[in-house]
């Protein structure tokens, strides 16, 4: 089973691209952030028509994530629960079973600066995230948590860690909060596979960045203790960061033996 995460920066501007690469790839589960559409704009009979069933949770032009499954979809829930829906105000949660495994593609918020009240908003997300699992899950239950963290686990994952003391993405409590997900349960899937430095999952569009690897990996696929030994493999597909007008991410695939 190819489970893969991706942040596509605008579903609407790069739809045909994440066609083309659906119909290359041909993942098993795609899960989506940044599509940064309505529920009623959302191409659910153009998913349908590749084979896929759909879950979308969007308010607009910000945020917005997806589940894509071609091996069944159940039980859907936009937010964090269908009981905690009218308070989530950005769409950065949806969760679904797909071929047995809860799967939950998340889109963390970025936190903007260490003294700006969204990255307080930040670290609240995501104790949220790991007392919504916690409270309905076990670690040794089938769960993968897919999608753009925007945290930098260690060190290894950026271009130059000097050159981001004082910033997001690396800081401390940011990186517990990641921390505490994983020791409740999770590992990650990539890191099961690679220990070298300079594997980036983005880069920003300035400065021509991607050509001088100056990037950080932040997009993750975290699965439980109950699904790590069905891992196989996993990759960052650096070619769907190169063309015309592609996302500043590139997907994350982890194959499963499932």
């Amino acid at each position: 089973m190819r489970l893969v995460t991706w942040n596509v920066n605008s579903l609407k501007a790069r739809l045909e691209r994440v066609s083309d690469w659906i119909i290359e790839a041909q993942p098993d589960i795609l899960c989506l952030q940044e599509t940064k559409m309505k529920q009623d704009a959302f191409p659910t009979d153009h998913f349908a028509n590749l084979g896929y069933e759909s879950v979308h949770f969007g308010t607009g032009q910000w945020n917005g994530v997806a589940i894509l499954s071609r091996v069944g979809l159940e039980n859907p829930i936009r937010g964090f629960s269908a009981q905690e829906l009218a308070q989530d105000e950005e769409a950065r949660i949806v969760s679904a079973t797909c071929g047995g495994i809860r799967v939950v593609s998340v889109y963390v918020p970025n936190g903007r600066s260490l003294d700006d009240d969204h990255y307080k908003y930040k670290l609240e997300w995501m104790n949220r995230l790991l007392h919504s699992i916690s409270g309905q899950h076990s670690s040794k239950d089938k769960i993968a948590i897919c999608g753009d963290f925007n945290i930098a686990p260690d060190d290894i994952d950026v271009y130059d860690p000097k050159a981001l003391v004082g910033m997001t993405h690396v800081s401390e409590p940011e990186r517990n909060s990641l921390k505490q997900l994983m020791e409740w349960g999770f590992k990650d899937s990539f890191r099961k596979f690679y220990s070298s430095d300079r594997l980036y999952s983005w880069w920003d569009y300035r400065g021509g960045s991607f050509h001088k690897g100056i990037g950080m990996r932040i997009d993750l696929i975290l699965v439980s203790l109950g699904l790590a030994d069905s891992c196989l493999g996993s990759l960052i597909d650096r070619n769907a960061r190169k063309g015309q007008q592609p996302s500043d991410h590139a997907p994350v695939v982890v194959e499963l033996d499932e």
